[in-house]
């Protein structure tokens, strides 16, 4: 079976961060860390060499596939912040609305810089996929 090419690691969150290029994604990066901190109750870790995690659960799928996952997470990519934190069901669709302005991906949102949305809405939608990843998979305690 094929091993996991994204796995947590020990590389220094706050190395990360400083080296981005961008004051912009620098300053979203930083208020990431603390709301998601504050929603999660799990400290920034880094997971692979440019996605920030918050906390962890196991996963098996049928198949026989297993490995670990951030609960919540987010990358500052060149174009974009990448917002772990959906879970892509239909039935959490509603927890966008009034979100702001975003792109959807397969596995993640897509923002700009964090005043295009509303982050009373971004904490109440991780607060619910906190909630349907704890009820589905096994959280990973420390």
């Amino acid at each position: 079976m094929a091993t996991n090419k994204t796995t947590f690691n020990e590389q220094p969150v706050a190395d990360f961060i400083e080296a981005l290029d961008n004051p912009q994604q620098k300053a979203d990066s930083l208020a990431l860390i603390e709301l998601m901190e504050a929603v999660s109750g799990e400290k920034a870790t880094m997971f692979g060499p440019n996605i920030i995690a918050f906390g962890k659960y196991a996963y098996t799928y049928a198949s026989g596939h297993s490995g670990e996952a951030p609960l919540l997470a987010f990358s500052p990519r060149k174009n974009a912040l990448s917002l772990y934190v959906y879970t892509g069901l239909e039935a959490h669709q509603s927890f966008l609305e009034g979100l702001g302005k975003y792109k959807m991906g397969k596995a993640c949102i897509y923002v700009k810089k964090l005043t295009d949305i509303d982050l009373d809405v971004l904490q109440r939608l991780m607060q619910h996929t906190l909630d349907f990843v704890s009820q589905t998979y096994t959280r990973v305690r420390p």
